[in-house]
């Protein structure tokens, strides 16, 4: 059995140290006799006064006290609730420097995957304003301690709502809806949901706006089968929201952190909203995954397209693909593309999409990546010439990988919101199925928080 290591420190010590550098979730980084210590809101260079608040067997979690120096790096936080709401988590550190911290954790996942890495990663692209840039805010509601509602994001690792009267990064549209219906929800006194009891009505106010047409979706997504007072409610929405387009209520009876329920119903107005992405057209349901930063999008998409490298002859292959998104913007510059997405609502607005846009040359498939692509290739002769997956955090499922490697297509075009994942993957299509990554290029999508997307550009060899 192997020897426990105690910690060299313990709880509720108080020590001075030197950050060394951050985590992937922005915190600092400071060691003492070699033990890590993980400090949110410290930064590199800094010297401060920590309390350790947790010693683990490997790392502790300590909280900053005082600081002795400031890093150059260090800017004031705008937020009024940064330092307890768990939305953000950069907004102390400039924007240079996130932009680098950003790069560097690719940097540091190819070379824990990889090895030493020689894989070009550019620099990120950034925002001009990286401010006020979602395109949906999911704001959970609750009760403090006064019994009085209140409706904010967590605070950090906690279930703690703090309440919230204005989000920085929450598009202007959103941020104003949520107010709205947080006033309303106050004025007919309806009931919070409690997490610890499973009593209450509403759980979450969704809100989502188009940043092309100005449109409002709000979902509430509550309890019970009825919201009390709805139709007092929607008439007030309607004055007081400008560019109203659709009110939506989404039923959730289950103990979970999962936002959405299986139950969906338009209460008023339209099922869908509508936005672009460059010059193809999205309608957009309640439920569908769309990307949140609409600017940052395209520079994303522009980034796959180039990587793409489509002269109008290639057949594109689009591994979850969702709402079609991606698989509409390659279109538009290759000969076919398919798409295959698990969720089948998703692949519902797909086809509508496709049909928006008046683009023949697309077809959208329900069912797993892994089992349709080979039965697209075994019953039809469908061979693709780029293969372009866009996965969720976890990556790429090793089946479809698998599946990547024995189709052999001349170019990988691989999005990933999570450098860990992308980097796994990336060496098993470079050792197993013999891809060369030519570089990658960051994207910040999420300013002033600690998530990053990326787009890798592999090639057959």
């Amino acid at each position: 059995m192997a020897k426990k290591i105690k910690a060299p420190v313990t709880k509720n010590e108080y020590h001075h140290v030197t950050f060394e550098d951050l985590t992937h979730e922005g915190a600092g980084v400071a060691k003492v006799d070699g033990y890590p210590l993980f400090v949110p809101n410290g930064l590199p260079g800094e010297e401060a006064k920590i309390k350790v608040i947790k010693a683990g067997k490997g790392f502790g979690i300590g909280r900053l006290i005082e600081r002795h120096t400031t890093s150059d790096d260090r800017v004031e936080p705008p937020c009024p609730i940064y330092d307890r709401c768990g939305g953000c988590q950069l907004q102390h550190l400039s924007l240079d420097a996130q932009s680098n911290f950003k790069r560097q954790q690719i940097v540091n996942a190819l070379h824990k995957y990889m090895g030493n890495s020689d894989i070009p990663v550019h620099s990120t692209l950034t925002m001009d304003e990286p401010w006020s840039y979602r395109n949906k805010a999911q704001v959970p509601v609750g009760v403090n301690r006064d019994g009085e509602l209140i409706a904010g994001f967590y605070a950090k690792r906690s279930h703690q709502i703090v309440d919230m009267d204005h989000c920085l990064i929450t598009g202007e549209q959103n941020d104003q809806a949520v107010q709205v219906v947080k006033g309303l929800l106050k004025k007919f006194n309806i009931p919070p949901y409690d997490e610890k009891t499973g009593e209450g009505n509403v759980r979450h106010i969704v809100a989502r706006s188009s940043h092309h047409t100005g449109e409002v979706m709000v979902v509430f997504v509550i309890n019970k089968k009825h919201l009390p007072h709805i139709n007092e409610i929607i008439e007030e929405m309607q004055a007081q929201i400008p560019k109203l387009r659709s009110v939506v209520k989404n039923v959730n009876r289950e103990d979970t952190n999962v936002i959405f329920g299986e139950e969906t119903e338009v209460l008023w107005g339209e099922r869908t909203i509508e936005d672009k992405i460059g010059d193809v057209r999205f309608l957009i349901s309640p439920r569908s995954f769309f990307q949140v930063n609409p600017m940052q999008t395209e520079v994303l998409y522009n980034k796959v397209m180039e990587y793409a490298q489509l002269t109008g002859k290639e057949t594109v292959i689009d591994a979850y693909c969702g709402i079609g998104s991606i698989s509409l913007f390659l279109a538009q510059q290759a000969k076919h593309v398919y798409g295959v997405e698990v969720v089948g609502d998703a692949i519902r607005d797909a086809k509508n999409n496709a049909e928006l846009n008046n683009m023949k040359n697309v077809d959208f498939v329900v069912g797993k990546a892994e089992e349709v692509v080979p039965w697209w290739q075994a019953a039809h002769g469908i061979q693709a010439d780029v293969f372009v997956v866009d996965p969720p955090r976890k990556g790429c499922d090793p089946a479809l990988l698998e599946t990547m490697i024995q189709m052999k297509p001349e170019r990988i075009v691989y999005v990933s919101c999570n450098p860990a994942t992308l980097a796994r993957d990336l060496k098993v299509l470079a050792e197993d199925g013999g891809y060369v990554v030519k570089e990658i290029t960051p994207v910040d999508m999420f300013p002033q928080t600690t998530h990053v997307e990326s787009v890798a550009w592999l090639e057959k060899v």
